[in-house]
């Protein structure tokens, strides 16, 4: 994916990706204490989804970084501690950043027998993490912000990928939430992605 910051400035989704991992790291290295507290992610505590999120990345970025593009599908187990945690996020981020850059997206992502084209599954990578950032940030009571133009592009690409299979009740996304005519970007693609954006810790 290929567009203009707001200064006008062309880049592209390895460039949103990156300050959004760094970002990510930050928040799971201040996640102690917090393991059991729930998330906007109903099926996940705190624990579990910083598990999810950086064992995930690993595997997107070992993905990437194979001459293949082959990556196991079923995620990589992390540390429980979560400055280790964020250490394997800082790891798998800097592979990622480095294989893209070297022209990785160009080819197809195998996620076992399964090929999904490099660009777009850099597009999902860069939706999943800016969501999931939120649903850690909010659960542990810490900030997410993400810049503009990276919540705008996964916004419009969210769509695309949110059909009638993948979104409502017993499917991988709950059903959407209806947000407001002046939401923001990231409102919206909470929204989009069944988040309710006024979600908090109790």
């Amino acid at each position: 994916m290929i567009g203009r910051t707001l200064d006008g400035m062309t880049t592209t989704t390895v460039d949103l990706l990156k300050p959004v991992l760094a970002d990510l790291a930050v928040v799971v290295a201040d996640t102690d204490g917090h393991e059991t507290a729930p998330t906007p992610c109903t099926e996940l505590d705190v624990a579990a989804l910083r598990n999810h999120v950086a064992g995930w990345l690993s595997t997107f970025a070992a993905g990437f970084a194979d001459p293949g593009g082959r990556a196991s599908a079923s995620g990589a187990q992390v540390p429980q501690v979560a400055e280790q945690a964020a250490e394997v996020i800082r790891a798998a981020a800097d592979q990622l950043d480095s294989a893209v850059r070297s022209g990785a997206d160009q080819r197809p992502l195998y996620l076992g027998e399964n090929p999904m084209p490099g660009d777009m599954a850099m597009s999902m990578i860069l939706w999943e993490y800016i969501v999931h950032g939120w649903d850690l940030a909010v659960a542990t009571g810490q900030e997410w912000n993400p810049a503009p133009e990276a919540a705008a592009a996964s916004a419009t690409f969210a769509p695309t990928m949110l059909t009638p299979d993948y979104q409502g009740p017993g499917k991988p996304f709950a059903p959407r939430v209806p947000t407001t005519e002046n939401a923001s970007d990231l409102e919206r693609l909470l929204g989009l992605s069944g988040r309710d954006p006024s979600w908090r810790r109790r």
